[in-house]
C-alpha cells in the first residue's frame, strides 16, 4: 500500500500495483522532488487486487414493463423495448426478449404501420409458417375478426376452427360439393337491400360468377379462354338466370348453350347459321364438360353441399385435404372457388353493414399453399392479382403463404411473374423464415436486407443435427424463428411460443406422431 496522503484509485483488472516515481530529496532540501502518481480506474467488476472488492458474479438487473404513465417517475432508468404492443402477441424478439405483438389487422387498422392489411410468408417447409398464422387467426378471434381459411390441404387449421366452434366444410370427390354458380350469402342479402344496393350486389355476384366458370376452364386447357368465348358465357349466365328457378347448376348452363337461344346465338356472330355457331360454341361446351367428367370430377356438378356461415364467430375453415396431390388441376380449382365464394360472403355482408342491417365486421382471410394455384394455368395469377388489391375495399385483411420468392418468380409467362412479384411487393409486410442463400437476392428485391438479417434466416434454414438415439425429433434451429420486415425498416427476429393449450391444436404431423403400433404376428 502506498505512504502517500494522495488516495489511492486503484487499478485495472489484471494490473500491477502503481509505484512512486520520484524519490524525495529531504523534508526541506531544495532539490526536493514531487512524487508522480500512476491513477487507473476499476474494471467492469471493480478493482481485482486484494482489498478491492472484486465481483466475481454481476447478477442481471429486475426487468418491468409499464406504460409511460406507470413508470414516468423512474426517468433515467426506464428504456423503451423497440417493438411494437400492438397486435395479437406472436412470442419473444430474440435480441431483447421484449414481447413482439404483430397481425397485419392491426398494424394497418390501429397502429399505422403498414400500408395494406396483408402480409406474406415465406420460409421452408417444416419450420412453422401455419403455427405462426394459427396463432394470429386465435389472437384476431378475440379480437372480433372473422376467421377465413379458404382452402386447408394439409390440413392444419381444421383442429383450431374446430376448438374455437367455428364451421368445417368438407371438399372433395366423395365428400362434398361447391356449385360456382351459387350466388350464396349474396341472394340472401340482395332480398334484404333497397333497389340501388341490390343491383349492385347482384351486378358483383354475376360477374363473380363469370370470372369462376372461366376460371375452371383455364385450369383445364392450361391457357385463357378467348374473348369470344367469354362473351358466350356471359350472354348465357344471363339467359340462365331470366329461364330457370332456383339456383342453377353447371349442367343447367350446358344446355342453354347446347339449345342456343336467339340472344346467345347473337353474340357469336352466326347469323341464322347453325354451323357457325355450332363453330363459335363447340370448344366452350367440350371444356364445360370436362369440367365436369374429367379431372375434376363432380366436385363441380351439384349443388353447394354446405354454405359459409358468416354468424359464427369461429370462423370458417374450408377442408380440401381429401383431394390427393396429384391431382393438381382439382386442387386449384377447387381454391379458386373457395376464394371466389368466399370473397361473395364478404361482399353481402359489408352491403348489409353500410345499409345498417347488420353490424360492421372485419375478416381475415387465409390464402395458403399459394404456389399450386400459380402453377396450374396462365391467366390465374389475374384472379390472385385482383383479391391481392382489393382487400382494403373490401375491410379484409389477409395473409398469403408460401415456400420462397422462387414460388412466385418461376412462372412460364413473363407477365404472369412480374405480377406474381407484385404480390409481395404489395404486401404490409413480410414475414421470413428459414430460406436458402439463394433466395436472398430475390428476396431482397422485394424489401430490403442487411448483411446480419440475411445471415440469421441462412442460418434458420439448417438442417437439424444428426442424433439417431434420441427418442423424438431433433428440433431445427430455425424452428419457430421468423423475422418481420416492413419496407426497408429494420427486421424483428422473433420467435414463436405457444401455451400448453395450443400444443393439441399445432400437431401437423399427426400420421406420424399418433400412429398405432403395428401388431406382431403372434397376436390373437
Amino acid at each position: 500500500m502506498s505512504k502517500s496522503s494522495e488516495p489511492f484509485l486503484g487499478l485495472a483488472d489484471g494490473e500491477p500495483l502503481a509505484e512512486q516515481a520520484g524519490e524525495k530529496a529531504g523534508k526541506k532540501g531544495k532539490n526536493k522532488k514531487k512524487t508522480r502518481r500512476i491513477v487507473h480506474k476499476p474494471g467492469l467488476r471493480g478493482f481485482s487486487h486484494r482489498g478491492g472488492g472484486r465481483a466475481s458474479f454481476v447478477e442481471m438487473p429486475s426487468e418491468w414493463r409499464g406504460t409511460t404513465v406507470q413508470v414516468c417517475g423512474l426517468w433515467p432508468f426506464g428504456a423503451g423495448s423497440g417493438t411494437p404492443m400492438m397486435g395479437v402477441p406472436l412470442g419473444r424478439e430474440l435480441t431483447t426478449g421484449a414481447a413482439l405483438c404483430c397481425d397485419p389487422i392491426s398494424w394497418f387498422q390501429r397502429a399505422n404501420l403498414i400500408h395494406n392489411p396483408s402480409a406474406l410468408v415465406l420460409g421452408k417447409p417444416g419450420l412453422g409458417k401455419s403455427t405462426l398464422i394459427r396463432r394470429m387467426v386465435l389472437g384476431l378471434v378475440g379480437q372480433g375478426v372473422f376467421p377465413m381459411v379458404l382452402g386447408d390441404l394439409k390440413p392444419d387449421y381444421v383442429d383450431l376452427i374446430r376448438a374455437m366452434g367455428g364451421q368445417i366444410i368438407k371438399l372433395g370427390r366423395g365428400l362434398g360439393s361447391l356449385n360456382v354458380l351459387d350466388p350464396g350469402a349474396t341472394a340472401a342479402a340482395a332480398a334484404r337491400l333497397p333497389e340501388e344496393a341490390r343491383t349492385k350486389l347482384v351486378a358483383d355476384a354475376h360477374g363473380r360468377r363469370l370470372n369462376m366458370v372461366a376460371a375452371l376452364i383455364t385450369v383445364l386447357r392450361g391457357h385463357p379462354i378467348a374473348d369470344t368465348e367469354r362473351t358466350v358465357l356471359n350472354a348465357a349466365l344471363r339467359v340462365l338466370d331470366e329461364r330457370h328457378r332456383g339456383v342453377p347448376v353447371l349442367p343447367d348452363l350446358i344446355r342453354v348453350i347446347d339449345e342456343g337461344p336467339e340472344r346467345l346465338r347473337s353474340v357469336t356472330l352466326a347469323r341464322g347459321d347453325e354451323a357457325r355457331y355450332r363453330m363459335a360454341v363447340d370448344p366452350l361446351h367440350a371444356s364445360l364438360l370436362g369440367v365436369l367428367d374429367g379431372p375434376m370430377g363432380q366436385t363441380f356438378a351439384h349443388h353447394t353441399t354446405t354454405a359459409i356461415q358468416l354468424d359464427n364467430p369461429g370462423g370458417v375453415c374450408i377442408d380440401i385435404s381429401g383431394i390427393d396431390d396429384a391431382d393438381a388441376e382439382l386442387q386449384a380449382a377447387v381454391l379458386l372457388a373457395c376464394w371466389s365464394d368466399g370473397f361473395g360472403a364478404v361482399e353481402a355482408a359489408h352491403a348489409l353493414a353500410d345499409e345498417g342491417l347488420a353490424p360492421r365486421r372485419h375478416f381475415f382471410v387465409v390464402l395458403d399453399e399459394l404456389w399450386r394455384v400459380l402453377r396450374s394455368g396462365r391467366g390465374l395469377v389475374d384472379r390472385v392479382d385482383a383479391l391481392t388489391r382489393l382487400n382494403r375495399q373490401r375491410g379484409a385483411g389477409q395473409v398469403m403463404i408460401t415456400h420462397t420468392m422462387a414460388d412466385l418468380l418461376s412462372l412460364n409467362d413473363h407477365a404472369d411473374r412480374l405480377k406474381a412479384k407484385g404480390f409481395a411487393e404489395r404486401a404490409g409486410m413480410v414475414i421470413c423464415g428459414g430460406l436458402p442463400q439463394s433466395e436472398m437476392p430475390m428476396v431482397n428485391e422485394v424489401v430490403r436486407m442487411s448483411s446480419i438479417e440475411e445471415h440469421m434466416i441462412t442460418d434458420w434454414a439448417t438442417p437439424p443435427s444428426w442424433n439417431p438415439d434420441l427418442n423424438r425429433d431433433s428440433e431445427p434451429p430455425g424452428r419457430g424463428r421468423f423475422l418481420v420486415k416492413v419496407g426497408g425498416r429494420p427486421g424483428i427476429p422473433f420467435k414463436v411460443e405457444l401455451t400448453s393449450v395450443e400444443a393439441n391444436v399445432n400437431d401437423t404431423n399427426k400420421r406420424w406422431t399418433n400412429s398405432t403400433t403395428r401388431p406382431s404376428a403372434n397376436t390373437t
